[in-house]
């Protein structure tokens, strides 16, 4: 078993809603005191739920899960599992509930040209991005630009982004601990399968000019573009308070210029695709 599938896995698959509790606390490093002091229950109470010996009603169900951290749409598999309706929705991107939610992610993604920025969903495949995408993508194989494209994959893939990554071992070690970081978080199989996948991909160990000097802040994305080279600094936002399953699972990427080349360089392409289109 790889290190991903032995941290986000559990032992077993849980037969009721005790084990996915336990399973969920220990998977967050709590003792039955932490959660049950968390809850504020007593640890009597909470190792009768683990065990079966009680039977939690929907608001414990909900305060437990919300202790633990546990991602909606398992929130959902944790309710269902004590008998009871699930409580979130999961609706697409279209359906008219959301056009708000839409509306202001287009509005990031445009408002942030001429600066590349995307929207991801749980599983890194790509939902939306700006214009400014695109051209930064030229020579990928279009297999990788199937839908849907993953932003990971395209990324580690030797017909993706890699033999231009100028910092590839670095910005490939980044994603790897950032992706282990959600599979910590959710333990979804889909995302550990992507893990071992990337894993696959030949990456050069981390030479020592990769290695950032001790005044910098963040690590880089730089790609070959051209004739240069684009220097980007990444920021993520996510939707706060969601009480939808795709919204809380959605995520909007956004790169920054690194240096004033890098800013000079995306105003050219920008004002070129401005050009193209009139």
């Amino acid at each position: 078993m790889s290190t991903a599938q032995a941290l986000a896995r559990p032992k077993s698959d849980p037969a009721n809603i005790g084990d996915h509790l336990r399973e969920w606390r220990q998977r967050r490093h709590l003792s039955q005191m932490d959660l049950a002091n968390e809850a504020e229950i007593s640890t009597r109470h909470l190792s009768f739920i683990e065990t079966g010996r009680a039977a939690p009603s929907r608001d414990m169900v909900m305060r437990l899960a919300e202790r633990l951290d546990v991602p909606l749409r398992e929130r959902n598999v944790l309710l269902v599992a004590a008998g009871f309706a699930p409580a979130f929705a999961q609706r697409s991107l279209d359906d008219p509930a959301l056009r708000a939610a839409r509306d202001a992610v287009d509005v990031v993604l445009k408002a942030h040209e001429p600066y590349p920025a995307l929207a991801i969903d749980r599983h890194w495949n790509l939902v939306a991005a700006n214009v400014m995408v695109m051209p930064l993508l030229a020579g990928v194989s279009q297999t990788l630009l199937t839908p849907p494209i993953n932003v990971m994959r395209l990324g580690f893939h030797p017909e993706g982004l890699a033999p231009r990554t100028v910092n590839l071992a670095e910005w490939c070690g980044h994603l790897l601990e950032r992706l282990r970081h959600q599979i910590d978080a959710t333990a979804d199989p889909q995302l550990i399968k992507l893990y071992e996948e990337l894993k696959t991909y030949p990456i050069p160990a981390r030479a020592a000019r990769e290695r950032k000097p001790a005044d910098s802040v963040v690590i880089p994305f730089q790609v070959r573009f051209n004739a240069t080279v684009l220097s980007f600094i990444s920021t993520t936002m996510v939707f706060g308070t969601p009480v939808d399953i795709t919204l809380s699972e959605l995520a909007l990427e956004t790169f920054f210029p690194a240096d004033d080349a890098t800013a000079t360089a995306l105003r050219e392409v920008a004002a070129q695709l401005k050009a193209a289109k009139a």
